[in-house]
């Protein structure tokens, strides 16, 4: 890992956040791998969902686990459709980007990527959800510092994603702790960054979550970089696609093929932890197998809703949350879904896997 501290980050600002969404950097790059959609176009959003799939159907997604589950299972050649790519975009914003410059057809995140997409005005819809009720988060400190509790954030600078679960938990976090922004420094960079910053103390500590966490401890624990475990949940995991896609018939039919695959990925990974060990964590991700094996032990089993009713309650709560903070205008969390879908997800998993 980079041992050299980045440049400065500009001071936190709502207005340049979704400015840099909204601009076009980024996109000649994006552009350059992007995958031609579909040009069949008119589904209307209340229209019922196609459901025969063409094998020359193109979707572009970018999940990588999802790529490795379905290949440990054996279900990677059984997709109805064509998948053009598996490009590893992942962070939220990066994923918003890639949306915008038509690199990707359907992506997996956090609950609050779809958030900032709205709050500049790119249409996309969430369509499958899983639920973690438990914490996946934990506190990285920078090496030497002397943070040994969540109440020891007070006055430190915290490294501050306010487009990805990253950024949440650490406003949950503070909230539960009292405390307000003022009485932080929050640090805005992308989750992509957190361990760059950490490892150049530009920042105090960073929310990370695993294989990251393990990775960072293994390099830095020995000269004082700890872990705290915190109490906010970063209850949803979503499957969102452009609106663009959904409206595209045959692209439409192939995401909602493509959802029970998501789910059956999910649960083989689960089922099946000492392989998921050995091809993800040790030869994708280069941890040991015992490290793997203590990874596993804290991810929480996959549970697929099959109302979403609570899913949407979360979402406007995180959405508030962030409005509150001042990074995002209203945002009315119901209109993120795409109601359409709402069993697709539930209807592939076993009971034991159902909410």
């Amino acid at each position: 890992m980079p041992t050299t501290a980045p440049h400065s980050p500009p001071a936190l600002n709502r207005r340049a956040f979704l400015s840099a969404l909204t601009g076009a950097a980024a996109l000649p790059l994006l552009a350059a791998c992007t995958a031609a959609r579909g040009a069949g176009g008119g589904l209307a959003a209340d229209a019922p969902l196609p459901t025969a799939v063409a094998r020359d159907t193109r979707l572009t997604v970018s999940i990588h686990t999802t790529e490795k589950q379905l290949e440990g299972a054996g279900l990677l050649g059984d997709l109805p459709f064509t998948v053009a790519g598996w490009p590893n975009i992942s962070a939220g914003p990066d994923v918003i980007q890639a949306f915008r410059a038509r690199s990707v057809d359907v992506a997996s995140n956090a609950g609050v990527p779809p958030i900032q997409a709205a709050a500049i005005g790119f249409a996309a819809r969430i369509v499958a959800v899983v639920t973690k009720p438990v914490p996946i988060y934990q506190f990285g400190t920078a090496p030497g510092t002397a943070i040994t509790t969540l109440a020891d954030l007070r006055g430190k600078r915290i490294a501050f994603s306010q487009g990805q679960a990253q950024g949440v938990v650490v406003l949950r976090t503070l909230k539960e702790l009292g405390l307000s922004t003022k009485d932080v420094t929050l640090t805005p960079l992308t989750s992509n960054q957190f361990l760059t910053a950490l490892q150049a103390r530009q920042v105090d500590v960073a929310p990370l979550s695993e294989p990251s966490t393990t990775k960072y401890l293994q390099q830095y624990g020995r000269d004082g970089a700890r872990a705290l475990d915190m109490h906010a949940v970063d209850y949803l995991t979503v499957l969102w696609s452009p609106v663009e896609v959904l409206t595209d018939p045959a692209k439409a039919a192939a995401v909602r093929a493509f959802i029970p695959y998501w789910v059956r990925g999910q649960i083989w990974a689960y089922e099946n932890p000492e392989k998921w060990i050995d091809l993800y964590y040790v030869k994708d991700q280069g941890v040991s197998a015992a490290d793997g094996q203590r990874i596993v032990a804290t991810t929480p089993k996959p549970v697929v809703p099959a109302s979403w009713e609570r899913a949407i309650a979360w979402e406007q709560e995180t959405a508030d949350l962030l409005a509150e903070g001042g990074f995002v205008p209203r945002v009315t969390a119901s209109e993120l879904f795409d109601r359409r879908f709402e069993r697709v997800a539930a209807e592939a998993a076993t009971p034991q896997y159902r909410e």
